[in-house]
């Protein structure tokens, strides 16, 4: 009986992209932090590319077992700040952003794989397929849901930089029960297609986008690895 998400032969691919995804969206939050003057991070041993240093075991468990999950959260001191407002925004959107480009990546080592027509047996392209389908899926969706505007996730860190301090303490009393909320959101079918579905599904206008940008120097559609 597989009570996993996915096949549970394809598990080394979900736990390689996914050490790879959480350890570069956790250190781009150190180290974009630790370049604007909070060494809070740094002096914590979180400005490192070591996936012990940044992965929560508790949520990768709830990654595999219900399809979403976290990472230790990276310690940050606005104080810190020369300018406190434009980069703690930064600081935040570095994580996301990360992801984005991990994914712009991936499209690029294809398109590069392509181009040059190196020759793949059937087995290695099938294996390229599978691991890439994990690439992209995990990084966009890292990238689209840490924009949504509840707490802990990026959204709403960003969010809290625009509203007035007095609505901000009011909306801290209530960070308490956002992980129920995101139980409701992911498990109850109806919640999540006007909320969470919505948003994921910009996942592929955004790859193809950044795909046919790609095509604008290596010719052709780069999506996929061919023989």
């Amino acid at each position: 009986m597989n009570f996993l998400r996915f096949p549970i032969e394809e598990l080394p691919f979900f736990i390689l992209v996914m050490l790879i995804a959480f350890t570069v969206h956790e250190f781009a939050h150190a180290w974009t932090a630790y370049k604007f003057g909070d060494d809070t991070a740094y002096k914590e041993g979180r400005v490192t590319l070591n996936p012990m240093a940044h992965l929560d075991w508790m949520g990768m468990i709830f990654l595999v077992v219900a399809g979403f999950g976290w990472a230790k959260p990276v310690p940050v001191r606005r104080s810190h700040f020369r300018r406190p407002r434009l980069m703690s925004i930064l600081v935040t959107a570095a994580g996301p952003a990360s992801n984005l480009l991990l994914a712009f990546l991936g499209l690029l080592v294809i398109a590069i794989l392509n181009a040059s027509h190196v020759q793949l047996s059937d087995a290695a392209v099938t294996t390229l397929q599978t691991f890439f389908r994990y690439w992209f899926n995990i990084q966009m969706v890292l990238f689209l849901f840490n924009l949504i505007p509840l707490p802990p996730l990026d959204g709403y860190r960003i969010l809290e930089e625009f509203i007035p301090l007095r609505l901000r303490i009011q909306m801290m009393k209530y960070e308490q029960w956002s992980f129920f909320l995101f139980l409701l959101l992911v498990f109850l079918p109806p919640l999540r297609a006007i909320t969470i579905d919505p948003l994921f599904s910009l996942s592929g206008p955004i790859l193809n986008a950044m795909d046919s940008f790609l095509s604008l120097f290596f010719g052709g559609g780069g999506s996929s690895v061919s023989a």
